[in-house]
């Protein structure tokens, strides 16, 4: 499959297709997006109409007629993923899920396993992993630049009002999507492993404060690393009067960084004991971030998917790399509730 133009269809086109749509559009000398399907007759016909491609109600109707579709990308509700991504693999198809890829444990393995029965790819977006400060990071941390790392602090104070949870039915529910954790707060649940390796338990308490629905808004989890480093991510999504920031500090025995903004885009802080002359100065520029396209972190993502696809490059976030975060929210959840200790991993 080298050097091939690949064939997308979009499964659900509710708000985070639209960085599927256009990030796909700005690489059309590689994807071409074929079709989309929705059960939702109204959010379809919008997007079949604004985009002018072919529009099915759902993914066995849609596979049917464009029997020819490489890829198919799910945008649909966390819950939905496990049983659509099992049923895309029969068809032989690669697929491409939204974050958190599953709301359970089990239904993470399982995809995973379907895909590679099927011998097809199964790709787990994490593009906030793009972002040029959290990119200046991780090499940072992977040249050793911290020495030891001591603490790392996360915090997610955001907002969202109860008209965003009234929405739909599955916003806020167990089965669909989660809490703060879980939707709002996967992707820097993520960096905790990809940043800051593999974590060795958790323990969190979560609640739910003002929102009217079944997970919960606000939570605190601390964290213990293999390495040692200690940690804690504090999240609500009832930051008054909107969005505060994403942010993350480490401290090292060599350094001390802080990433903020309201999405961990920007450096407050950057110091080390020794100088690194490229990455100093483009933490310099990271204090001012450039503006980006919503989608920009998207199309990178589906730049690498392309080049796995053609054997030029390894996944960056597959479905394993997808269990791993994964398996840090159900640890966080299995704590909360039982009101103790979690070691990981969850199965040995």
């Amino acid at each position: 499959m080298k050097n091939q133009k690949f064939r997308i269809g979009i499964v659900g086109c509710g708000k985070i297709s639209t960085n599927h749509f256009n990030a796909i559009q700005e690489l059309s000398d590689q994807f071409e997006l074929l079709s989309i399907c929705d059960k939702n007759a109204d959010n379809l016909n919008a997007v079949v109409n604004k985009l002018n491609i072919q529009g099915f109600p759902d993914i066995d109707t849609m596979i049917a007629a464009k029997p020819e579709l490489d890829i198919l990308t799910l945008c649909t509700p966390s819950g939905m993923h496990a049983e659509q991504t099992k049923r895309i693999a029969q068809f032989k198809k690669h697929v491409i899920t939204e974050k958190p890829m599953a709301t359970r444990w089990s239904d993470g393995v399982e995809m995973v396993n379907a895909c590679d029965q099927a011998n097809v790819k199964l790709f787990v977006v994490k593009q906030n992993r793009n972002q040029g400060a959290l990119q200046l990071l991780k090499r940072a941390i992977t040249k050793n630049r911290f020495g030891r790392i001591y603490l790392a602090n996360f915090n997610i104070f955001w907002t969202r009002p109860q008209s965003y949870y009234d929405q739909s039915k599955w916003r806020g529910t167990w089965e669909f999507d989660g809490g703060a954790f879980m939707n709002q707060a996967s992707h820097y649940v993520d960096l905790l492993d990809w940043l800051m390796g593999p974590v060795q338990s958790v323990q969190s308490m979560m609640s739910t404060l003002s929102i009217n629905m079944q997970a919960e808004d606000t939570g605190v989890l601390n964290i213990r690393w293999r390495s040692g480093t200690l940690g804690s991510m504090n999240v609500t999504m009832l930051t008054y009067p909107k969005n505060l920031e994403a942010s993350l500090t480490i401290l090292g025995e060599k350094g001390t960084v802080k990433i903020g903004g309201v999405s961990a885009n920007q450096i407050e802080h950057w110091e080390f004991d020794t100088k690194d002359a490229e990455e100093d100065v483009k933490a310099e520029q990271l204090k001012s971030p450039p503006e980006l396209s919503a989608h920009f972190n998207h199309k990178i993502y589906y730049q690498n998917v392309y080049d796995t696809l053609c054997g030029k490059a390894s996944a960056d976030t597959d479905g394993r790399d997808g269990l791993r975060s994964l398996e840090i929210l159900i640890a966080a959840y299995l704590s909360a509730r039982d009101n103790k200790n979690i070691s990981l991993p969850l199965v040995y």
